[in-house]
């Protein structure tokens, strides 16, 4: 609702009333002018203007905005980890998954390198796959930065395994793409098999699972993502016996 340029433009009156707002908008929200004036120590006509500067015509409008700003941020309701680890694995044990995990685990044990990517809290399983692929015997290397120069050395005989809930993060899938045109071989954990960064997957091993989001943060459960990890790592390793 308060953009920053706007929040900028706010005089030292103005910040008072934004300060206020911020603490206390549900009640702000069922003020008459005269009220907030009073509890912020500034005039209607600082009101006023603050509303015109957040582009509302009076506070009355003011108001109509903030209520829907409130709904919005109006917490949803979590599901519980258990339902969400059940979801999985209802699911997983019913398709193709292990022949998936296995066909991966066959292109990774042949690889002379490994190479995991991921942004966010892909990122983080990325680089926990890397830890837990070497330290089973297959070593493995984090990349974080997409535009992180990759040796010609490295990039023979080797395998990327790329995570991301969408598959349509756009650093991931111009990572993706670029090893892929240096020959890599392409495994992707994705949440469905039909996103962009799937379907140009050598394998892609999809866990489908419900997409939840709080307060814009994608929050879906990375359970699966764990679990797909640590098989593959464990079958790699059975291979290399």
């Amino acid at each position: 609702m308060f953009s920053s340029e706007v929040i900028a433009s706010f005089n030292e009156l103005e910040t008072s009333i934004y300060n206020y707002i911020c603490q206390h908008g549900g009640k702000v929200a069922y003020m008459r002018i005269r009220e907030l004036a009073d509890e912020t120590h500034v005039s209607t006509s600082t009101i006023l203007r603050f509303c015109r500067k957040v582009n509302c015509e009076g506070f009355s409008e003011f108001k109509v905005k903030l209520k829907m700003h409130l709904a919005k941020q109006e917490k949803t309701a979590i599901k519980s980890s258990q339902h969400a680890i059940v979801e999985f694995f209802e699911r997983a044990f019913k398709g193709d998954m292990e022949e998936k995990i296995s066909q991966a685990a066959a292109l990774v044990a042949k690889a002379d390198s490994v190479i995991f990517i991921g942004i966010g809290s892909s990122g983080i399983l990325a680089e926990y796959g890397a830890r837990y692929f070497s330290g089973l015997g297959k070593f493995s290397m984090y990349i974080k930065d997409f535009s992180y120069p990759i040796h010609s050395k490295l990039r023979h005989n080797s395998v990327t395994i790329a995570l991301s809930v969408s598959g349509e993060n756009p650093f991931t899938l111009t990572q993706v793409n670029q090893l892929k045109q240096e020959g890599s071989k392409i495994i992707s954990i994705t949440n469905n098999k039909l996103s962009s960064v799937s379907k140009i997957s050598d394998v892609n091993i999809a866990y489908y699972v419900s997409e939840e989001f709080f307060e814009q943060t994608n929050i879906t459960t990375q359970v699966p993502v764990v679990y797909i990890l640590e098989s593959m790592a464990r079958e790699i390793y059975k291979l290399q016996q």
